[in-house]
């Protein structure tokens, strides 16, 4: 019983390192969130800090959870690569340039959509650095009050941001 023992506590340990080491390997670039508030009353300050407090979140959830390197831009870098209101969003290629630039495997452009007082969407799009390719958008619904529920959306677009990233890497 023993010998069973210490086997499974050693084939767990296998799996978790090599994993845990697979993961490290990759960097990711994580942009400003953006806020689209169609609201009535829209861009609220309480708003604004919900959506600024969204990359640090999902910074901390990608490296501490899933032991992602995390490079940061240079928020200067960011805003002159900006030419507009979801350019970034829409152009991965530019996305793309300014992670090469910072060295990152990996860029997550982001979007809060605001359509009700109700509930939100965290947009995300996972953009290959190397390639400028959008590798995948993620939509995550956000109900209920926003200081209950933000964490728990940012820990679900984290969860499907390193899944998605495991599959590619697995190719």
């Amino acid at each position: 019983m023993h010998s069973v023992l210490k086997y499974s506590i050693i084939v767990a340990w296998l799996i978790l390192s090599c994993s845990s080491a697979f993961a490290e390997n990759a960097s990711i670039a994580i942009l400003d969130f953006e806020l689209k508030d169609l609201t009535l009353k829209p861009r609220t300050q309480k708003e604004m800090d919900r959506t600024a407090s969204i990359k640090p979140s999902l910074q901390e959830i990608l490296r501490n959870r899933w032991k992602y390197r995390i490079v940061v831009l240079d928020p200067a870098a960011q805003q002159a690569a900006n030419k507009g209101f979801g350019y970034l969003f829409e152009h991965s290629d530019v996305a793309a340039r300014l992670g090469r630039d910072v060295g990152a495997d990996w860029v997550v452009v982001g979007r809060v959509h605001k359509a009700s007082f109700l509930f939100v969407y965290l947009f995300a799009r996972l953009v290959s650095a190397q390639t400028g390719e959008l590798v995948e958008e993620f939509i995550v619904e956000v109900k209920g009050p926003p200081e209950k529920v933000t964490g728990k959306g940012v820990a679900r677009l984290a969860r499907q941001i390193a899944s998605t990233i495991r599959q590619h890497n697995k190719r």
